[in-house]
């Protein structure tokens, strides 16, 4: 079956800038925010929300990478860069690119309960809605309601490839 393209590039870019006013607009009183961008497409994402922030908001923009293996069912303790005083009293974004069962976001979040941050938000750019954990995002660029035998894929790493795709 050949994947139907439900984002094209441009309308990606319209997500990233619209995620980002918002992110802006809900956080605009804070001094620094920071963006924890799940490995791979998740990680992307954070990268052009932080470029797009950087842009529209006076505060401080930290980007960090959370490094997991998404095919296995238990992680590793997860380690944050730069060290827990990089976090503390901060708002931090959690970011993937799908949202799914929300396994990969319970997860990301971990190493994050041991910190007193200030709030936590979780940003997608699909959300495929069939939730089995208690995981639900602030900020979303589509709500796509799929099947439990749909794959949806993001691509965000590739210009020649990038979109959205439903298979």
């Amino acid at each position: 079956m050949n994947p139907t393209q439900i984002l094209s590039a441009d309308q990606i870019r319209q997500k990233i800038r619209r995620i980002a006013s918002q992110l802006y607009e809900t956080n605009f009183d804070e001094a620094a925010l920071v963006l924890a961008g799940v490995a791979g497409e998740g990680y992307e994402l954070a990268r052009r929300l932080a470029d797009e922030l950087k842009q529209i908001a006076p505060f401080t923009v930290t980007l960090v990478q959370i490094d997991l293996d998404k095919a296995q069912k238990a992680q590793p303790v997860i380690a944050l860069p730069g060290g827990s005083g990089t976090y503390t009293d901060r708002v931090v974004v959690l970011i993937d690119d799908v949202l799914y069962s929300g396994r990969t976001l319970a997860f990301s979040l971990q190493p994050f309960l041991s910190v007193p941050v200030r709030k936590i938000q979780v940003a997608v750019l699909v959300n495929r809605n069939h939730p089995r954990y208690p995981i639900a995002a602030d900020f979303i660029g589509l709500e796509l309601a799929t099947t439990l035998n749909e794959h949806v894929e993001v691509i965000l790493s590739d210009p020649a490839r990038e979109g959205v795709y439903l298979q």
